[in-house]
């Protein structure tokens, strides 16, 4: 767990950093005097000085800081109510509003460029998507939650045993094309050609808004086949004698077709499972006692094997066109998300703050670590990008005090071709901090309420 949370820290730190050097590059090109430049908020753990710039260390690494030249003196204007900030050289206030607008966009665009670069390294190299079929199973008939429920899937006439082909003419390769069409499409009429026993068929789906994620939902689970992927020794099922590649073909003297058939018989809390085995196109008893915790969850020891499914081999620029595409999809996707947050969506579930983005990023990267310690880079990473990316996104809000409001403030300076009084500005300086105070209160809150929870 610890180092879980710390790998989290260094992760939101690394992004927090990257759009903090990208203020302060900005500021250098535009010839604004950098007096601080801090990774992390809080007391001073390390710091040295070079050409008028402090850099530091501070002991809460995430978050941090570009204290620009000109603080003191917006101060001073405000506190003697002047009509204008002295133009002090090195100054922000010494140099065009455009510049200054420059320099505030130029932390949201370091976290995009970030993000296209990684991700370009990342399908250059290339990686393995582990995930599953594009065939589908209905979770109506295995919903023990809520029984009765009739999904969108259900309406649209799929069935237990469809593959979904193509949705909107894009090609479903695998079960994690199909989530990514799925999640991004809520309330979306989508156009899906489906396999069913040879014919083929032209449905259309309506994935629902998932008031928890804000995604769309379609009511349907990956058709997983019940062959085992990797067994824990000290397990269930290790102490079973199941094996990596057993076939699970029966169990409780019923047949099992897929992962559901086996997880719905756990549902019924048996103190022992028979199972027959397919080893090798041998059949074999084994016999499973599940070990159950506080809650009635179980652990047994064993994961259904994925399929593995390789990325494409890329020249450098075509791997650089898959970066960008993927960042700005990411981009795009965070734009029309904001409209879900009207259309029902929990606030509470929807929006994280840093103690969630902590949890998120270590946990992300403990678990792909376990799977290698490649897997483990490319799966944190491509976390990280998309943290950057909204880091980026949530930056440009026209809120005060975020780069956003105040690149709409200095653009108003440049139409109005003269500066706008300090004492305006420290006012809509401190509306912008009291909304990011508000809304940092509140995810929080909801963090610590998801952590507790945990």
């Amino acid at each position: 767990m610890l180092i879980s949370i710390l790998i989290g820290l260094l992760g939101l730190g690394l992004v927090v950093l990257v759009h903090e050097t990208g203020h302060f590059l900005a500021a250098k090109i535009s010839g604004i005097e950098v007096e601080k430049f801090s990774l992390g908020w809080g007391k001073k753990l390390i710091s040295f000085k070079r050409k008028n710039t402090e850099y530091i260390l501070s002991l809460f690494p995430v978050g941090g800081y570009c204290k620009m030249k000109g603080e003191e003196l917006f101060r001073k204007a405000v506190e003697e109510n002047s009509p204008k900030v002295q133009e002090e050289p090195g100054s922000i206030f010494s140099v065009s509003p455009l510049k200054r607008a420059f320099t505030y966009l130029s932390g949201p665009m370091a976290n995009i460029i970030f993000s296209i670069l990684v991700l370009s390294v990342i399908w250059f190299a290339g990686f393995t998507i582990r995930t599953y079929d594009n065939r589908i199973i209905l979770l109506s008939e295995y919903d023990s939650l809520s029984p009765g429920r009739v999904y969108r899937a259900d309406e649209a006439g799929l069935l237990t045993g469809d593959k979904i082909v193509s949705l909107e003419g894009k090609r479903i390769n695998h079960y994690r094309d199909l989530q990514e069409g799925i999640v991004q499409a809520a309330e979306k009429p989508l156009k899906a050609e489906i396999l069913r026993e040879g014919r083929e068929l032209t449905l259309t789906l309506i994935p629902e808004l998932d008031p928890e994620s804000g995604a769309g939902f379609l009511g349907v689970s990956a058709w997983i086949e019940p062959i085992l992927g990797s067994v824990e020794p000290e397990s269930a099922a290790g102490l079973a004698g199941l094996r990596e590649g057993d076939r699970i073909v029966e169990a409780q003297g019923k047949r099992i077709n897929h992962s559901l058939n086996f997880y719905s018989l756990l549902l019924e809390k048996p103190e022992k499972i028979v199972l027959k085995i397919d080893r090798a196109g041998r059949i074999e008893e084994a016999t499973l006692i599940p070990f159950y915790g506080e809650r009635g969850e179980t652990d047994l020891g064993f994961v259904f094997a994925p399929t593995l499914f390789p990325s494409p081999n890329l020249s450098v620029f075509q791997a650089l066109a898959e970066g960008a595409k993927e960042t700005f999809s990411t981009f795009f996707m965070t734009l029309k998300s904001l409209g879900l947050l009207f259309r029902g969506v929990k606030l509470s579930s929807a929006l994280s703050g840093p103690i969630r983005i902590t949890y998120y990023v270590g946990e992300i990267a403990s678990e792909s670590f376990s799977l290698g310690m490649w897997e483990g880079f490319i799966n944190l990473f491509r976390f990280l990008c998309l943290l950057s990316v909204a880091l980026g996104f949530g930056n440009l809000f026209p809120i005060p005090a975020l780069d956003g409001g105040m690149i709409l403030f200095n653009l108003v300076e440049t139409v109005l071709r003269k500066p706008l009084k300090p004492k305006y500005f420290y006012r809509y300086q401190i509306v912008g901090f009291a909304v990011i105070i508000s809304i940092l209160l509140f995810t929080t809150f909801n963090d610590l309420v998801f952590l507790f929870k945990k």
